[in-house]
């Protein structure tokens, strides 16, 4: 499929924080911290770590009260809007709407009265938060799992739109869905599902996928054909790796779908015989080196001539093996003076810091 026929799936729009997500907004990337809450000082430093590398939301475990108080400190110190995950008790969800959390993760037929259902509403209104109602499907309600034998598509759907009903009786609106699995094919079953059956902004994500290798295949699969039909407003990749990775990979999702385009793209050859330049070494350094920057570029790697050449003329930065330990160096598609192959990676990091200021200040 061409990135061009990616028709997004119309939907209504909510905020959390300054960041629209739904109704055709930029399809926004988040993560979770996995820090003790009630330590201000390491979960303040993950959130930078995370909005270091571009990171539109992130989401914070909030289980009891000084996590809560906690939470209002954090606050205070970072940029990105925060997502408080209160579990099941409705009185954290108060608390933390007040500590200025941007949206709730909460499913309102999970704390218990309808009397506290309106309470935590009401602290929504009151607060300026959206909420995200968060169907699992290992942690389905007891009466679902009676019906249908089993988790399922059908099952966290029907569980999804029950808390979304229980929220619209309320006169409460101002939501998004996610129903997950570790299982891929269940998961896309559900949001294909869910996507039909209501216009609510859909928060796309594999849970418990694995690690970096394992839960990048699953996620790319899994999110990435969501996305590819259209569904989906805002995404989580869960890793059992480093946070930062969750957002590398989901920009990486939508930067191969052309859906969103941040920080460097780099696009790089596996290597053989005829290699005149150390391609797997130069790109780990440049991985390093630019995941700070945020304009978008493209940066190619390319072992030899074969290939190299043409890759090199359509990135903006583009470097490839020329023997006799030169390379052939190419920026906006004209070809420069051959380059020493050994200073390869530090001529190319300089080029594209250079290259994204300029794009930054063309902004301005």
């Amino acid at each position: 499929m061409n990135t061009s026929e990616i028709k997004r799936r119309r939907s209504r729009r909510v905020y959390v924080g300054s960041v629209a997500v739904g109704d055709g907004a930029p399809i926004s990337v988040q993560s979770m911290t996995n820090t003790p809450t009630i330590d201000v000082a390491a979960t303040v430093a993950q959130i930078r770590s995370l909005e270091a590398v571009g990171a539109d939301i992130v989401r914070v475990s909030c289980p009891d009260e000084d996590s809560t108080r906690a939470l209002k400190e954090i606050i205070k110190q970072v940029k990105v809007p925060i997502v408080s995950d209160i579990h099941f008790h409705y009185k954290r969800a108060i608390e933390s709407a007040k500590a200025g959390a941007a949206c709730l993760r909460i499913n309102p037929g999970n704390i218990g009265s309808s009397e506290r259902v309106r309470d935590v509403i009401k602290a929504a209104k009151d607060y300026n938060c959206s909420m995200r109602i968060g169907v699992n499907g290992g942690s389905l309600e007891k009466h679902l799992l009676e019906k249908y034998g089993e988790p399922c598509a059908e099952a966290m759907v029907e569980s999804a739109l029950e808390h979304a009903k229980i929220l619209e009786d309320n006169n409460f609106f101002n939501f998004k869905i996610s129903v997950k699995s570790s299982d891929t094919m269940m998961t896309m079953k559900a949001y294909r599902q869910l996507a039909e059956r209501c216009d609510y902004p859909l928060h796309l994500g594999v849970t418990e996928a694995g690690g970096l290798r394992a839960g990048t295949v699953k996620s790319a699969l899994g999110i990435g054909s969501l996305l590819m039909d259209g569904i989906g407003d805002t995404l989580r990749v869960s890793l059992t790796a480093d946070v930062t990775e969750e957002i590398k990979v989901g920009f990486e999702i939508l930067r191969t779908l052309g859906l969103r385009y941040h920080g460097i793209r780099l696009v790089s050859c596996p290597t053989c015989a005829r290699r005149g330049i150390d391609v797997e070494k130069v790109i780990k350094e440049l991985e390093v080196r630019l995941e700070h920057l945020s304009e978008p570029l493209k940066i190619a790697v390319m072992g030899c001539v074969v290939n190299g050449p043409g890759e090199a003329r359509e990135a903006d930065i583009g470097v490839c093996g020329g023997g006799n330990g030169k390379a052939l160096l190419f920026v906006k598609g004209v070809q420069q003076e051959p380059i020493n192959a050994a200073n390869a990676a530090d001529i190319v990091a300089e080029l594209a810091e250079k290259m994204a200021a300029e794009k930054a200040e063309a902004k301005k």
